[in-house]
């Protein structure tokens, strides 16, 4: 059974940083594209970023470009998101993804096993 666990939200000032985590189990995503993405209330799940199987490939949606960094650590099954300069509409929940596929994705139909979410609030 595969598993998506995501760790290290929290709140968090204006300006500050957190540094999220995705743990996998059940398979190996060495291969695969792995992404975050995240939803405000009332509002849509968006792409955040995304990382294919090769790691110098990644790709950020422009409200976080510049601010946030995607990782992985593929012998560890491991995703991360390191988020600086936060700002109060970065507060959603996260959402870690894995896709069947090496490459990047940025639409949630790309992406086909999920994680729970954690929830990060960046207070004004």
């Amino acid at each position: 059974q595969v598993q998506l666990v995501e760790s290290g939200g929290g709140l968090v000032q204006a300006g500050g940083s957190l540094r999220l985590s995705c743990a996998a189990s059940g398979r190996t995503f060495s291969g695969n594209g792995l992404g975050w993405f995240r939803q405000a209330p009332g509002k849509e799940r968006e792409f955040v970023a995304a990382i294919s199987w090769a790691v110098d490939v990644t790709a950020y949606s422009d409200s976080v470009k510049g601010r946030f960094t995607i990782s992985r650590d593929s012998p560890k099954n491991m995703v991360y998101l390191q988020m600086g300069s936060l700002v109060p509409e970065d507060t959603a929940v996260y959402y870690c993804a894995a896709r069947t596929a090496g490459g990047v994705g940025l639409m949630s139909r790309d992406y086909a096993y999920w994680g729970q979410g954690t929830q990060v609030t960046v207070s004004s």
